[in-house]
């Protein structure tokens, strides 16, 4: 394009050199001379296409090379368009695995775990929840909490409180003899959907182990103690029983007149309170000596002969009502089957229900001549045992009824009601903790007090 302005520019140049810029083209006879105008012409125009053509073969260089960086770019381009969608896919597998993974851990857990945002509404619900409300997530999402788990043992006051506090708060939920939860609440750090984390764990083999411990250490414990007093008692007990002995062979051997028959009826009494006060500690030496850590398969009746047996040896008065005394009325079922239990803990807790026979009825025995009976049944409905033992003695008073099976504290205001010695805490737990059974008692002027036991046979 320079050449050619330049070539423009000589043109006008040579018009003011020249007079007559044709004057070339013509003879001296003014002719004209086409052929050197042709020749002129074409000699012109050859130079204008090669002008033309180098600045097109210029163009065509440079625009090859405009092409070239143009696809050294694009290939680039794509090379790094490729790399980005590697990695964005990349990304996206380990963000699907990493959420698969986190969400098989949270249907794995072996706790309930409920989320929950700022107004109350289900925001994750995982398998174990399903499991234990079924109820299905999909069923649950969005909806108020108490709505979707109304079993749930939380207030809203306990799950507003960690909400504005964000803290984390512990809460457990147990009843006895049935289940113990541990449930906790924490607010999430980043308060996206999912304000609040409720886990709701199952204690219930963890909190019955522990228990079981502490049973076992406590009953080690108490049958120390009661080994140590039944050692303490026998001592002074056979010392009484040898000189009550002794006195009475030297009563028997001297002439007293009517006083000797009177000293020997006294010897006697005192040597069957020696006896019984032997059988006492006799038993305190069987209890601490009882095996309690395996159950087997009994016959309830045999441990009821047994403890019937054993309430002879033991409630006696020397002037008053002795057990011996009492007419025990039996009906037991024919083809009664064995029960696993444990044996000596029966004994006692059937023991301790017929001494409250005997005491309510000597009582009652004091105001009438009626002859004292206690009514023992056992029988089997459906899949349970029956026992039920039952006296026209002394009715408990509706308050003695509800706290005979709660453990004695001297400030309570039941203690004069239901004194220590007429409580039945200890049997009460025998039979609902180590038998996993149900033990109630009703008591009526008219119709009599009756012990009820519920055992179960599978």
């Amino acid at each position: 394009m320079k050449q050619l302005l330049a070539l423009v520019t000589l043109l006008g140049i040579s018009l003011n050199a020249y007079a007559d810029i044709f004057a070339v083209f013509r003879y001296e006879d003014g002719r004209t001379n086409w052929q050197y105008i042709a020749n002129t012409s074409a000699s012109l125009l050859i130079i204008i296409l090669l002008v033309v053509l180098f600045f097109l073969i210029r163009a065509n260089l440079r625009a090859g090379k405009s092409n070239r960086a143009l696809k050294e770019i694009k290939a680039t381009l794509e090379e790094r368009v490729a790399q980005r969608t590697e990695v964005l896919q990349k990304t996206a597998e380990q963000l699907r695995k990493r959420e698969a993974y986190i969400s098989r851990i949270v249907n794995s857990m072996p706790v309930m775990l409920i989320g929950i945002n700022d107004q109350m509404e289900v925001t994750q619900w995982n398998k174990t929840a399903e499991d234990v409300t079924g109820r299905l997530v999909d069923d649950v999402l969005g909806q108020n909490l108490w709505k979707a788990y109304p079993a749930i043992t939380l207030d809203e006051n306990q799950v507003r409180d960690v909400l504005e506090s964000d803290k984390p708060q512990n809460f457990k939920h147990t009843q006895p003899g049935q289940y113990s939860y541990d449930l906790t609440l924490y607010r999430l750090k980043d308060r996206d959907e999912t304000g609040l984390i409720i886990l709701i764990s199952d204690i219930t083999k963890q909190v019955n182990a522990e228990n079981k411990v502490a049973e076992r250490d406590k009953l080690s414990a108490l049958g120390e103690l009661a080994s140590a007093m039944a050692y303490d008692l026998n001592r002074p007990i056979s010392t009484i029983f040898q000189r009550v002995s002794d006195s009475q062979r030297k009563i028997e051997a001297v002439e007293l007149g009517d006083v000797k028959a009177q000293l020997l009826k006294e010897v006697e009494a005192i040597q069957q309170s020696a006896q019984q006060a032997t059988a006492i500690s006799q038993h305190l030496l069987d209890l601490s000596a009882s095996p309690g850590d395996t159950k087997r398969q009994a016959d309830v009746t045999e441990l009821m002969e047994t403890s019937i047996a054993l309430a002879t040896e033991l409630f006696a008065d020397a002037d008053e009502l002795a057990f011996r005394d009492v007419e025990i009325d039996r009906h037991y079922d024919t083809d009664l089957p064995q029960v696993s239990c444990y044996p000596a803990e029966l004994i006692q807790v059937f023991t301790r229900l017929l001494r409250s026979a005997f005491y309510a009825l000597k009582e009652k025995n004091n105001k009438n001549d009626e002859q004292p009976r206690i009514h023992v049944e056992i029988g089997r409905f459906f899949d349970s045992m029956w026992i039920k033992v039952a006296h026209q003695g002394q009715p408990l008073s509706p308050v003695a009824q509800v706290c005979i099976f709660e453990p004695f504290f001297a400030s309570t205001e039941e203690a004069e009601a239901c004194p220590v010695e007429q409580r039945l805490s200890y049997p009460y737990f025998i039979v609902t903790e180590h038998h996993l059974g149900h033990m109630s008692v009703t008591s009526d002027e008219k119709l009599g007090t009756c012990f009820n036991i519920q055992l179960g046979l599978n």
